[in-house]
């Protein structure tokens, strides 16, 4: 079941907050915000299939639930990096790009 919490944002079941209509995240619009410091003008420029009043709807949700939602974003920065941890060979881009060279260079 979906929560309608106005025209514009909607609460799934698992309790994420999402623009109406857009497959997009609150969170993401958030992270927009925090990562780049972008006016919801900027964002629309960025992401011109959301709108003005989506953006400003859950820019609001987020100042709504900025604790809530700042706590869920470092949860998955925490997770993203106890992955990053787990891997055996992390290769930097630049690593990455180099081995491919060379494997290309070698056929």
């Amino acid at each position: 079941m979906v929560a309608v919490l106005n025209s514009l944002i909607e609460l799934r079941e698992n309790g994420v907050a999402w623009i109406s209509g857009a497959n997009t995240k609150v969170i993401e619009v958030a992270l927009d915000k925090i990562a780049y410091g972008w006016s919801a003008e900027e964002m629309h420029c960025q992401h011109p299939h959301l709108s003005m009043a989506q953006l400003h709807a859950a820019l609001a949700y987020y100042y709504e639930h900025q604790a809530e939602m700042d706590g869920e974003i470092e949860r998955q920065n925490r997770e993203v990096e106890a992955l990053r941890a787990q891997q055996r060979n992390p290769f930097t881009r630049k690593e990455l790009e180099a081995r491919m060279r060379a494997r290309e260079e070698s056929r």
